[in-house]
């Protein structure tokens, strides 16, 4: 196996299940813990995740990420083996990273259709978190799986829900429509209740992929950063999610708390969260 064959290995995390799981920067006070749990649905466990420090060209990398799959697994797990490698990939990743993001995403999503007689029809979610050296932080997303920030215990919400009705525009210029049936949630199509994702071949003509990026310099002002899938989301609040993950110093612990939180308040999806304390 070739060098760049064995760094890609290096980035991709295991497969998710339910269950918990912690780890630190060798080169700072950064810490992070995860937890994901399977839903009340009948479907096996769609949610996969990245959580790890790399070295990487001289520099100390927190890969976080959390995939939320829809019609099966097999494209969030695609995406937990090759996204951050793609996004690495990328010549000018050092120099501008923003363009760097777009791009990795945009191609993975293109590799993931060219495959799709293999990968099935369904799709993922997906919002990605790159920390370099504990002091920078690069966000993206696409679809409504989301990262907060916490500063001065103030939530800071970094992604945009990419929600049907708020892209309705977007969606029927590509010739789809969008459904508001009573009781349920907006939907492309009737089907897709996220206006972006990758994979989702049949209505790929009427999504994008291409994802939100913003930036983030990491201070002492920044206490944790939040990363959740809609599971917790949709039954929590950025400042209550934050308001419990900041009282509890073990990050693996608060994941914990916030998973049980989210089954307290009768969440059905999968719930998967992962948080990253910066201080002590």
């Amino acid at each position: 196996m070739d060098r760049l064959c064995c760094f890609s290995s290096q980035l991709a995390g295991g497969r998710s299940s339910c269950g918990s799981g912690k780890g630190r920067s060798h080169q700072g006070p950064v810490k992070y813990g995860f937890s994901l749990v399977k839903g009340k649905a009948n479907h096996p466990m769609e949610d996969f995740h990245v959580a790890k420090f790399v070295l990487y060209q001289g520099r100390e990398l927190g890969l976080f990420a959390i995939f939320d799959g829809h019609l099966g697994d097999s494209v969030p797990a695609y995406l937990q083996k090759n996204l951050f490698a793609n996004i690495l990939k990328e010549e000018e990743f050092w120099t501008n990273p923003s363009t760097s993001i777009s791009k990795a995403y945009e191609r993975t999503d293109t590799a993931i259709l060219s495959h799709s007689p293999d990968l099935g029809r369904g799709g993922s979610t997906a919002v990605t978190a790159i920390l370099i050296n504990g002091r920078k932080l690069w966000v993206a997303n696409v679809g409504d799986s989301r990262a907060v920030l916490s500063h001065r215990g103030q939530a800071i919400q970094l992604t945009i829900d990419h929600e049907p009705n708020t892209e309705r525009d977007s969606i029927e210029d590509r010739g789809g429509f969008v459904s508001n049936m009573p009781g349920d949630v907006a939907r492309v199509n009737g089907q897709l209740a996220v206006s972006r994702a990758f994979g989702d071949k049949n209505l790929k003509t009427h999504l994008r992929s291409d994802p939100d990026v913003t930036n983030a310099d990491i201070d002492a002002g920044n206490e944790l950063l939040i990363l959740a899938s809609d599971g917790l989301w949709k039954v929590m609040s950025n400042q209550e999610a934050v308001d419990i993950a900041k009282k509890i110093k073990d990050p693996q612990k608060a994941a914990k708390q916030l998973v049980a939180e989210a089954l307290n308040k009768e969440s059905k999806d999968d719930i998967s969260c992962i948080i990253v304390r910066f201080q002590g």
